[in-house]
Order: structure tokens, then C-alpha cells, then sequence
């Protein structure tokens, strides 16, 4: 407890002089209403300062973090005005070789003072890295060639909890490989699903989706996400629609109609409920239920399994090119003093790069050329969207 309001110099004279007088420090301070901590802080100060420590201290701190002396920031001024071209780390390095005795600020710092008094010529504006246009589109009619993915808007389950079913559908026979009630969208539960569904029905050539998380990200290079390259690193090709054109995906959102009117009307009370009323609903609509699109057939009369077994990721080799590297947990190529942001879709991946040019370098990821870099650049400019092509990678051939 805190010191009682009156005369509070007084309290504190008489505590330190019946501590020197010998008293105990527990009886002591119930006698003062205080708590021994705080009773051995005013004890230890006042062994260290004497008197002083009897004086209320003041509870705003001396010093702001990140507020410089005003020598210091006015001395940063004066530098950029003599060398109006250079910004923060070369007026640091400058300052610190004239006055080495003056401890001074980040970079990071420094670059706020100069941008506060208006001396940052241009602030770089975070660009959008990639901007979805969708992709080819097609339209086979053997199982297998295609699958179709995509979250079923959510819905609040009876327990309060949303509710995000991942479907996976085969294009050409309808079949619906997976439905499954999950609590979000994040990668890491997607690839659970469709690991579950490689290892039963095996690989597809193609999935098709929308721009959409996990499938997509407009800030990542050519929109890829973690999932996608793992799509890759498995041989199987993507195909995404044009942003805000489901009818691109029309098989795959008229089931989801149909799901809906039969799962989710009325929801379950939770998850398990929940996957028990989809994987009934499987089973109905593969087995059970005729569709107009093939003939009154049910899905389950025309799709096979894939003859393409899921045997997890190979082994990269990249055979042509100079080095084989490995990409960051950031997303970046570091490489005997290079830093090259890629993205963190292929965090943990290995990449091939060679010279093509003196000092110009083009980045592969299996076969596909991801752009080009110079030793002076830190971030890949990228090519043409490889991935926006008809021909299957080497690795389906």
C-alpha cells in the first residue's frame, strides 16, 4: 500500500530513524501501512543517496524514448544541409567519424528527423507486387485433368463459432472429393486437406481457384502463397479465375448452392456435427444424386482415382544453373552479400540462379524462370507470368 497522504516527508523521516534505530522492517512497515516493498526501496535509497531518497520522486521519465537532444538532432540538420543529396546511413557514418565521442542515434531515427523537418526528397509507396487477371482456363473432360477448390462462404455454427468449409471438386465428373468444416482459411489446415485427399485419390494435373487467401496474394510475386508452391513443388499446374467472375468457377459454385440448402440450414451446433452433416452430404451427392451436366449420371459412375501417386515433394536439382540457393524465412535470396527479396511464398524452398549477363542473374523455381536481378538491386523484377501458360511444367511430361 502507498504512503498515507499527510505529511508524507515526515512518515518517511520517521521511518528511515526507526530502521536506524533497529527496528524490524516487517512490523514496521504494518505499523505504516506500506508494503515491504516499498519499505526496502525507501531503505536501499536512502542507503545510496542519503536524504534525497526522502524526496517524492518524479514519476514522468527524464528522458523520452526516441526524443534526441537537441544538439544532437540540430548537428543531423546541419549535416544534411551540407551534403543536401545523402540520406540517413551516410550522415550517420559522417557525424560519427567528425565526432566520435557523441553516441548517436539508429538510422532509422535519423531518417524520422530528416522527414520531420521536411528534408526526405521522396517516400517509397508499397506497390502492389501483383494484380490478379486470372489465368488460362480449361475445360477437359477426363477425371483428374482439373479440380476445382474453394471456401464455401462461412456460416456461425449453433456454439457461436464460424465455420469455413474447404471444398474440392473434379471438373469433368462433378465427384466431390472433400468437404471439410473448418475454423479458418490459413494454409496450414488447407494443405492438411488436400494432403488428405492426394493420399486417397492421388494427384490432380491442374487446380483451378480463385485470387483469394490461402490461394492467392496480390502482394506476393505472381500471386503465389505457400500453398500454390506446394501445388508446384508436386507437379500439379494452377488455373485462377478472373477476380470477381465466380461464374468462371460455375460447376464448383452450383454445388456450393446445393451444399448450403442441404448442410447448413439449419447449421450444427459445432464442428463435429457439422463434418458429419457434410460428409453425409458426400456421400448423397456422388452416390446418390443425378446430374443434368453428364447425362444423369451420378459422380461417382465416371470419376477414377488418379494414377498419379502422392509420394510428398522430390528433391530439387537444378542442373544448368550456377548455384542452387535457398530462400529465407523472409522471403529472400542471402548469398555472399546479397539480399534479394523473392517472397515468403518460397520461404524454406530452393531456388536456381545464373548469370545470364555480366552482373544480371535470373532466378528459376523448377522450370519456370521467376525474373531477373542485378548485384546492385535487392528485389527480382519480374518476367511475364510463367504460370499463365497452357503447356504443363517438365515435371507433369
Amino acid at each position: 500500500m502507498a504512503w498515507t497522504e499527510y505529511n508524507i516527508m515526515d512518515q518517511k523521516l520517521k521511518f528511515i530513524a526507526r530502521i536506524l534505530e533497529g527496528e524490524k522492517m516487517a512490523p514496521l512497515c504494518r505499523e505504516f501501512n506500506i508494503s515491504r516493498k516499498t519499505g526496502y526501496k525507501l531503505w536501499n535509497r536512502y542507503k545510496t543517496v542519503g536524504n534525497e531518497a526522502l524526496i517524492e520522486q518524479k514519476r514522468t521519465p527524464y528522458r523520452y524514448a526516441n526524443k534526441l537532444p537537441l544538439q544532437v538532432e540540430a548537428l543531423i540538420l546541419d549535416t544534411k544541409k551540407e551534403f543536401s543529396n545523402w540520406g540517413a546511413p551516410k550522415i550517420r557514418e559522417k557525424i560519427k567519424r567528425r565526432f566520435p565521442e557523441i553516441k548517436l542515434p539508429a538510422i532509422s531515427t535519423i531518417h524520422a528527423v530528416l522527414d520531420r523537418n521536411g528534408l526526405v526528397k521522396s517516400k517509397l509507396r508499397k506497390k502492389k507486387i501483383y494484380e490478379a487477371t486470372g489465368t488460362h482456363l480449361s475445360d477437359p473432360d477426363q477425371p483428374n485433368e482439373l479440380w476445382c477448390a474453394d471456401y464455401k462462404g462461412e456460416f456461425m455454427l449453433g456454439n457461436r463459432q464460424y465455420c469455413y468449409p474447404l471444398t474440392i471438386t473434379d471438373h469433368a465428373s462433378r465427384y466431390l472429393i472433400a468437404c471439410d468444416s473448418l475454423a479458418t482459411t490459413k494454409t496450414e489446415f488447407a494443405i492438411e486437406t488436400f494432403t488428405r485427399a492426394f493420399k486417397e485419390f492421388g494427384l490432380p494435373k491442374t487446380i483451378k481457384t480463385d485470387n483469394g487467401s490461402p490461394f492467392g496474394n496480390g502482394n506476393s510475386l505472381y500471386g503465389l502463397t505457400q500453398l500454390s508452391v506446394w501445388w508446384l513443388r508436386l507437379g500439379i499446374s494452377i488455373e485462377r479465375i478472373v477476380p470477381g467472375h465466380p461464374e468462371q468457377n460455375g460447376r464448383h459454385e452450383r454445388m456450393h448452392l446445393t451444399l448450403k440448402k442441404e448442410t447448413t440450414k439449419p447449421a450444427a451446433s459445432n464442428f463435429l456435427e457439422q463434418q458429419e452433416k457434410f460428409d453425409k452430404f458426400i456421400k448423397y451427392y456422388n452416390d446418390e444424386r443425378p446430374h443434368q451436366g453428364i447425362n444423369m449420371k451420378y459422380p461417382s459412375e465416371i470419376y477414377k482415382h488418379s494414377n498419379r501417386i502422392y509420394k510428398g515433394v522430390e528433391p530439387i536439382f537444378y542442373p544448368f544453373h550456377d548455384k542452387t540457393v535457398q530462400v529465407t524465412r523472409c522471403g529472400r535470396i542471402c548469398e555472399k552479400g546479397l539480399k534479394i527479396s523473392i517472397s515468403r511464398a518460397f520461404a524454406g524452398q530452393e531456388l536456381g540462379i545464373k548469370e545470364v549477363e555480366d552482373g544480371i542473374w535470373v532466378v528459376s523455381f523448377l522450370d519456370y524462370d521467376l525474373g531477373y536481378f542485378d548485384e546492385k538491386n535487392s528485389r527480382i523484377e519480374p518476367v511475364g507470368n510463367p504460370f499463365n501458360q497452357k503447356v504443363l511444367p517438365m515435371s507433369q511430361v
